[in-house]
């Protein structure tokens, strides 16, 4: 299932994250860890001249390289394969060629958290990569707490769905993990109360509504029985992003899964609303699937 993993680094503080998720997965599943970093030319350096852009150009390569060394170090450490690459170019651009070229079955990438008009806006490289990616990528926090290499596998995951075919197959990666692990499942269904006025709405709607999501909770519920996995089943109201933010640390998840619900516009694609606020607010690791 995860033969290649693949972990693009910029040399973010608190790289251990993604590297820990990394090295948990490719273990369980008997797979390699490929680290990349991209060199993204600065703004700028076609004004300076010859020597300094080659110098410039030799210190980032360098930085570059140290960055990928200490992910593949960490990976033969705990006996996982491991290869690694530096490349130039616009990042998201390499990485989405990188993973075409090696036949990669994962992107684990770190995240910042956002705020304020941030939370509104896509553009960073971890969620281009989501969006355009046909692979799943797991975003993890990247953080300063210098034990979160120490992943132990992936004991609850909440898997949110809205009934469509986008989060079914999100549904059935996520439960392919779970099976690895052996972990309960969270099926949740979420009644979008910004979409609908449930309180002027009449009951017969709100049951519908309900009874929509109970249908789509049972299906889920149905894949993980099938795998001898243990299942809860959850209709909430809410906001759909709120509400899963909420729920998957109450119960302690390991993992939030889901589908991306892209859509084609142009050569591009948009990820859905809930999935990019999900992404960027969690603490908890999110693995996503268009």
């Amino acid at each position: 299932m995860l033969e290649t993993i693949l972990v693009p680094t910029d040399g973010s503080p608190g790289a251990e994250a993604t590297i820990g998720h990394a090295i948990e997965l490719a273990t369980t599943h008997g797979g390699a860890v490929h680290a990349l970093s991209v060199v993204d030319p600065p703004s700028g350096s076609a004004t300076l001249s010859a020597d300094d852009r080659e110098e410039l150009s030799t210190a980032s390569e360098k930085r570059a390289r140290e960055m990928t060394i200490r992910i593949t170090d960490q990976a033969e450490e705990h006996g996982v394969d491991a290869a690694r690459a530096v490349r130039e170019g616009v990042p998201h651009e390499e990485i989405l060629a990188y993973v075409d070229e090696h036949d990669v079955d994962m992107i684990v990438m770190g995240t910042h958290g956002r705020t304020g008009a941030d939370r509104a806006r896509l553009g960073s490289t971890t969620e281009r990569v989501i969006t355009l990616a046909d692979v799943p990528v797991l975003s993890v926090r990247l953080t300063d707490d210098p034990d979160v290499d120490a992943v132990d596998g992936y004991d609850r995951i909440v898997v949110p769905t809205d009934g469509s075919d986008d989060a079914e197959r999100a549904a059935e990666y996520a439960l392919d993990i779970a099976e690895g692990y052996d972990a309960e499942v969270y099926a949740v269904y979420v009644v979008d109360t910004t979409t609908y006025a449930l309180e002027d709405a009449p009951r017969s709607i709100i049951g519908l509504l309900e009874e929509g999501g109970r249908n789509a909770t049972e299906t889920v519920a149905e894949m993980a029985r099938e795998r001898d996995l243990d299942v809860t089943t959850t209709v909430r109201r809410g906001d759909p992003a709120a509400e899963l933010l909420e729920y998957a640390p109450g119960v302690d998840a390991d993992l939030l899964a889901m589908g991306t619900r892209g859509e084609a516009v142009g050569t591009g694609r948009l990820l859905g609303s809930t999935t990019a606020r999900v992404v960027r607010r969690s603490e908890i690791p999110v693995v996503t699937l268009g």
